[in-house]
């Protein structure tokens, strides 16, 4: 009886062999059956979970990009529906990135409806502490405790139709009607009003002038700021994008070798 792997249809045994060997040996070499690398797909997995990569090559250092995205989450999980940035994970890989010294600068990208305060503030000053030259460029929004991480960077950059909004602090669950809960609401407000007025150009009284704005917001009280509004008050240093804040950065690492 005639193979069934005949070399009449020219795809004899040999052949199976040859490819497969060929296949798995392409395989070992750390590479999937498309090609992809190893180190690609788990490039891939760190950004489908943290929103994280380290970007630059042989010609340019390396620059770790670090997305804040959707709300902040804070010692409790959030729904599942929420898309959240959990600061658990990005401590730590900051504290990594501070004591990488193959990492030249890091880029934080913006777009947050805010979240908790503690946790927002965290994240803030360890952002702030880093030795490395630090950028922050807000894409979309940087609202309530996104204020903070937004100038928290050693330079600063807004597109044009990003906002900030800037608001009294807001509790959530059962509040007992005293005056230390109104002093307590105080301490955590001054905390903000101090980190943003000394990491800014804006001062610490005309920042609250902001926040306690009657005139803008319907339901709420505070300012929201569009784009060249942000540098013209003094929070954020300049209106660009990607291809400006990235220019800028490596300027910096440059500056400082």
């Amino acid at each position: 009886m005639e193979n069934a792997f005949s070399p009449w249809f020219g795809y004899g045994p040999e052949n199976v062999a040859e490819e497969n060997g060929g296949r798995f040996g392409r395989q070992s070499q750390g590479r999937d059956s498309r090609g992809n690398s190893a180190k690609t797909k788990e490039e891939e997995e760190r950004i489908k979970e943290n929103g994280q990569l380290t970007l630059g090559g042989s010609k340019k250092g390396k620059i770790h990009l670090l997305s804040i995205i959707g709300e902040i989450e804070g010692h409790e999980n959030l729904s599942g529906s929420t898309k959240t940035t959990k600061y658990e994970h990005i401590l730590p890989k900051l504290a990594e990135v501070e004591d990488d010294k193959e990492i030249e600068g890091v880029l934080v990208l913006i777009n947050t409806v805010g979240g908790d305060v503690s946790c927002g503030l965290a994240l803030a000053e360890m952002l702030a502490s880093l030795s490395k030259p630090t950028v922050s460029l807000v894409i979309g929004d940087s609202h309530s405790i996104g204020v903070p991480l937004a100038v928290a960077t050693d330079y600063s950059f807004i597109v044009p139709t990003g906002t900030m909004m800037i608001h009294p602090v807001r509790m959530n669950g059962m509040v007992i009607g005293a005056v230390q809960t109104y002093d307590y609401f105080e301490m955590i407000q001054n905390r903000i009003l101090s980190f943003v007025s000394s990491h800014s150009g804006i001062t610490y009284e005309h920042l609250k002038e902001l926040m306690h704005n009657t005139k803008m917001l319907t339901k709420d009280l505070g300012t929201v700021l569009v784009g060249k509004d942000a540098v013209k008050e003094k929070l954020i240093n300049e209106v660009g994008g990607i291809r400006e804040a990235l220019s800028k950065l490596y300027e910096m690492a440059d500056a400082k070798k």
